[in-house]
C-alpha cells in the first residue's frame, strides 16, 4: 500500500514550484533577508485578507501570542482565561509574561472552548480571553465579545488552526480587538520554518507591536520600550505570498476533501467533526474519535498511513501547570477529548484514492 502522510507538503511544494523558486530566489539576489520588502508587502495582504485594518509579522505563532499580551500591558497580577484543549503555545505564552492561565473545559462536539463556562471563571484579577480556534473551526466569539464587553476585557483570537476561516461571513483574524495566528509549515497558510502575526484594529496596538517586535525601538538604535527579536524572515514572507495567492483556491480544496471524509466514514464507529451552522472550517485537521485510539493509531501507522493526536493531554494537567491546583476530572469534556481523538491525513492535496484507503483501513481497524 502506498506510505500517506499526514500532510503533504512536498506535493504542494512541487504544484507551485517554480513560483517558490523565483520567489526565494528573488530574495536571494537581493539580499535583503531581514525585514525586506516582501515583509511589508505580506502584512498589507494578510490584513486585506481577513478585514483586519493592522497586521504586523513576527517570527513565529507563540511570540504572536506574547507580543499581543505585551501590547495589551497584561503582567504579573493578571488572569488571562482560555481553553484547556489547545497546544501549549497558548497557555505558555500567559506565563511568560507573567501572568495566570485560567483553564476553561470545551463544548463535547466542537472541542472549542465552552463560552457559556467562561463567566464563572472572571474575577477581579482577569484582563483578557483568548478563544483559541482548533482544527481549522473558530469558537463561539460573538458569545465570547460579549461577555467581554460586559466585564471589560479584552479578547485576543488565538488563529493559529483558523487563518481563512469563516465566522457568520467574517474572517478568522478580523473578529476581535487583537488576533494572531502561526504560519508553522504544517498549518493551512504555513511557510518554511516559523512564522506569525497579530492583527489588530487599533493603530496604537499596531505601532507597539511593531516596536516590540524590533527590540523595542522607535526608531534605529532608539528603544522606547524593552522588546524582543521577532522578525519574520523576509524569505518566508517570499513563500507566504506566493501560497496567499493560491490560498483561496486549497481552502476550496480542503472542502472537498473533508466532504469526501464524511461520505468515506459516514457508516463506521467513530465519531466525526462538526462544524457549526453560520462557520466555515479551513480543516486545519480533520481529527475524528474513536475508542481505543492508540490501537487504531497504531493499526493506520502499520499500513502506512500517518495520523496524529491533537491534543493528548489537557493543559490544565500538564505538569508545568501543576500549581495551579487542577486535578484530574476538573475538566472532563476536555480530558475524553484528549483520550479519543485522531487526526487524519488532510491537506489540500490528499487524493480520493489515498482518502479510500485511509477509510477501508480504519474500517479494518474498527
Amino acid at each position: 500500500m502506498k506510505k500517506i502522510e499526514l500532510i503533504d507538503l512536498a506535493a504542494q511544494y512541487r504544484a507551485y514550484k517554480d513560483e517558490f523558486d523565483a520567489a526565494i530566489g528573488t530574495v536571494c539576489e537581493r539580499a535583503a533577508f531581514i525585514m525586506g520588502s516582501e515583509v511589508s508587502e505580506l502584512e498589507q495582504a494578510l490584513a486585506a485578507h481577513c478585514g483586519a485594518p493592522h497586521c504586523v509579522s513576527c517570527a513565529n505563532g507563540t511570540d504572536a501570542l506574547v507580543l499581543a499580551l505585551r501590547a495589551l500591558d497584561i503582567g504579573p497580577g493578571d488572569e488571562v482565561i482560555t481553553s484547556t484543549f489547545s497546544f501549549i503555545a497558548t497557555a505558555e505564552a500567559i506565563a511568560t509574561v507573567g501572568a495566570t492561565p485560567v483553564f476553561v473545559d470545551i463544548e463535547a462536539d466542537t472541542y472549542l472552548i465552552d463560552a457559556a463556562q467562561i463567566e464563572k471563571k472572571i474575577t477581579k484579577k482577569s484582563r483578557a480571553i483568548i478563544p483559541v480556534s482548533l482544527y481549522g473551526q473558530c469558537p463561539d466569539i460573538d458569545a465570547v465579545n460579549a461577555l467581554a464587553a460586559k466585564h471589560n476585557l479584552t479578547v485576543i483570537e488565538d488563529a493559529a488552526q483558523s487563518f481563512g476561516a469563516l465566522y457568520h461571513g467574517r474572517k478568522s483574524c478580523g473578529l476581535t480587538r487583537v488576533a494572531t495566528t502561526s504560519f508553522f509549515p504544517a498549518k493551512p497558510l504555513g511557510c518554511y520554518g516559523d512564522g506569525g502575526a497579530v492583527f489588530t484594529d487599533d493603530a496604537a496596538i499596531a505601532q507597539k507591536l511593531a516596536s516590540l517586535r524590533l527590540h523595542g525601538q522607535s526608531k534605529r538604535y532608539y528603544h522606547r520600550l524593552v522588546g524582543m527579536n521577532s522578525r519574520l524572515d523576509t524569505v518566508q514572507a517570499a513563500v507566504l505570498l506566493v501560497k496567499l495567492a493560491h490560498f483561496d483556491d486549497e481552502i476550496r480544496q480542503r472542502q472537498a476533501v473533508a466532504r469526501r471524509y464524511d461520505e468515506l466514514l459516514a457508516k463506521l464507529p467513530l465519531v466525526r467533526p462538526t462544524v457549526r451552522e453560520g462557520r466555515l472550517s479551513v480543516w486545519a485537521q480533520y481529527a475524528i474519535r474513536v475508542k481505543d485510539r492508540d490501537t487504531v493509531a497504531q493499526k493506520l501507522k502499520d499500513a502506512g498511513i500517518a495520523t496524529a493526536v491533537h491534543y493528548p493531554l489537557p493543559l490544565h494537567l500538564q505538569e508545568v501547570f501543576a500549581p495551579l491546583g487542577y486535578r484530574e476530572g476538573s475538566l472532563p469534556l476536555a480530558e475524553e477529548a484528549a483520550r479519543t481523538v485522531l487526526s487524519l491525513p488532510m491537506s489540500a492535496f490528499v487524493t480520493a484514492e489515498e482518502q479510500e484507503q485511509v477509510a477501508d483501513t480504519l474500517a479494518t481497524a474498527l
